[in-house]
């Protein structure tokens, strides 16, 4: 892993953050203040971004790359759209990661230490937790959204092979 001390290029960077969905409607004083409280890392190919299990405050907004997400040694996920969020679970409930995630290829992360979000004062603090929080319920109900098709899908699956048995 690689970090980075100094985000040179700030307004390159927020240029690309401000592609990402959650992050589009934050203003530019927020996003420098983002920037400010995060890390740009850069992870290898087959290289643990977040082990399962673990407890911190970190959330990770995907930049460039791909990330497997792993849960008891069997792939769940492949995330790989610039601005994929991952980690936020943890920070949501303060439980510990519910699964490992690796760099699949050479992968870019602004990573937020969310904590820190304690640390900011007046509307600064407000804007950032309206902002992230609603983009975790997006996220959330988004993977809810698709976990519940599922469901129904193998549902049905099940009821066609019971079916096929009589």
């Amino acid at each position: 892993m690689i970090d980075d001390d100094f985000l040179k290029d700030s307004e390159a960077i927020i240029a690309k953050l401000k592609k990402i969905p959650v992050l589009r409607t934050m203003e530019i004083e927020h996003l420098q203040t983002l920037l400010e409280m995060s890390e740009i890392r850069e992870f290898g190919p087959d290289e643990q971004i977040l082990e399962e299990g673990h407890y911190d405050n970190w959330i990770f907004y995907l930049i460039s790359g791909k990330a497997r997400i792993v849960k008891d040694n069997k792939e769940l996920a492949i995330i790989r759209r610039t601005g994929d969020v991952f980690g936020e679970m943890g920070v949501v409930d303060g439980s510990a990661r519910s699964a490992s995630v690796f760099a699949v290829e050479k992968t870019v992360c602004l990573c937020a230490d969310m904590s820190r979000i304690e640390a900011l004062y007046g509307d600064s603090k407000f804007a950032f937790r309206y902002t992230v929080f609603r983009g975790f319920a997006q996220i959330l109900a988004n993977r809810l959204r698709m976990t519940t098709g599922e469901l129904l899908h193998l549902r049905e699956e099940l009821a066609r092979l019971k079916g096929s048995e009589a």
